[in-house]
């Protein structure tokens, strides 16, 4: 849990007229939703302003596509603003997984080079980082980080790792499986002293740091605006800086694909960009309705009390503790252990989302790591603790229930 943390139930958000905050989302009534970091979720205003601007490019495709360009740009530079870096160093791209994309085919090729990951890496980039190595006729060293390392334990585990041989090293800014940070700020410094590329994996982060990118020196970082920042899903950071910035290139050459970065992002040809264009308005509405320093301070005292209430849960029911140490927690992500034969790969893990989903009417996220599984709790303004307390009478018996089955027949 936070150094801070609370153990009784914060009071729920309201919005300005003194309705439940989740009224301004359109989520289905008759699930609870417990997994806002992997799919985030679109405020009303913001699929209203999406579905004006649609209507807007089909009525005038002839006017609206030749325009498109400058609305990127402009949407781009709210954007950059949101995260406190020039709007020069900012590019759109779908998704973070999109822009590490973009990294890997423009990096500067390493024949027989290295890559180095951690094993708490998001799997599709780090596939993307085993196909670039292959192209290299290179390999993919992985940093082996314990669950419960702290910041000088964690940047001595990818330390470790670096040779002479080293042409990229691809490291979370938090951890999808895991809910913890990376100390990406001192490996940023060490990879510019020794002259190797970092690549920062920054999915989660943008809603979640007040200012992303301070004190971090590297070349590349991706961040997905669609998760804690609400926008239209599709639409993601990708900041560059460094020597690798004017190298890179959309995966898509169209009429932009001359001019200086970030410009030939702006220009993708017949896209659906309504997305990148009604991405400030979700911004907007969260500053506007509660500022996004009371949003975070809500989400971290609803994730202090939620992993409580539910560890303390799971530990009655089943005799064995449930509280995780991940060494540098997130404020709105947080890891309940769950009991013993649930959700210890990533299969599993993902089978029982879907169960849980399909039963019980919870949304909630899953995750293994080390071949134990965990549940990822998450948090956003329009969470009450009486979601986490319905997840403690509904699911944990159940889920425990589900667990001794397992262990039963695999004995």
């Amino acid at each position: 849990m936070s150094e801070t943390c609370v153990t009784t139930a914060p009071r729920p958000l309201l919005l300005s007229d003194g309705r439940p905050a989740i009224e301004a989302w359109s989520l289905l009534a008759a699930h609870q939703h417990l997994n806002h970091g992997s799919f985030g979720a679109v405020p009303l205003v913001a699929q209203r302003e999406q579905g004006r601007l649609r209507e807007e490019m089909d009525r005038s495709p002839g006017t609206w596509f030749p325009a498109l360009p400058a609305r990127v740009a402009a949407a781009r530079t709210e954007i950059a603003a949101f995260l406190r870096v020039p709007a020069n160093d900012l590019a759109l791209v779908p998704n973070a997984s999109g822009g590490a994309s973009v990294v890997y085919a423009n990096v500067p090729a390493r024949h027989g080079g290295e890559i180095v990951v951690t094993d708490h890496g998001y799997g599709a980039v780090t596939m993307g980082a085993r196909r670039l190595a292959r192209r290299w006729g290179g390999t993919v060293r992985t940093a082996r980080v314990p669950l419960d390392a702290g910041e000088d334990e964690a940047f001595q585990a990818v330390a470790a790792q670096l040779t002479g041989a080293t042409g990229l090293i691809v490291l979370d800014h938090i951890t999808s499986a895991t809910a913890r940070w990376m100390p990406v700020e001192r490996i940023g410094a060490l990879a510019r002293e020794r002259g190797i590329p970092l690549l920062v994996d920054g999915a989660h982060v943008p809603g979640l740091a007040e200012d992303p990118l301070a004190g971090l020196d590297c070349d590349a970082w991706i961040g997905n605006l669609h998760k804690f920042g609400c926008a239209p899903r599709g639409t993601s950071a990708l900041v560059a800086r460094g020597p690798l910035r004017d190298a890179l290139y959309p995966l898509i050459d169209s009429w932009g694909a001359e001019e200086p970065f970030p410009h030939r992002f702006d220009t993708q040809g017949t896209i659906d960009a309504t997305s990148y264009l009604a991405a400030p308005t979700a911004l907007d509405f969260i500053d506007g309705v509660w500022g996004w320093a009371t949003a975070r301070t809500y989400m971290t005292q609803l994730a202090d009390y939620a992993e409580r209430l539910i560890g303390d849960a799971f530990a009655e029911a089943t005799g064995v503790g449930a509280a995780v140490d991940v060494g540098m927690p997130v404020n709105a992500l947080r890891l309940v252990r769950l009991p013993d034969g649930l959700g210890t790969t990533h299969a599993a893990a993902d089978a029982l989302r879907d169960r849980v989903a399909a039963e019980l009417g919870v949304e909630a996220a899953f995750t293994s790591f080390g071949g134990a599984g965990y549940f990822r709790l998450s948090t956003h303004v329009y969470n009450t603790a009486a979601d986490f307390e319905n997840f403690v009478e509904r699911c944990v018996p159940v889920l425990v229930d589900w667990a001794r089955a397992s262990q039963a027949m695999s004995q």
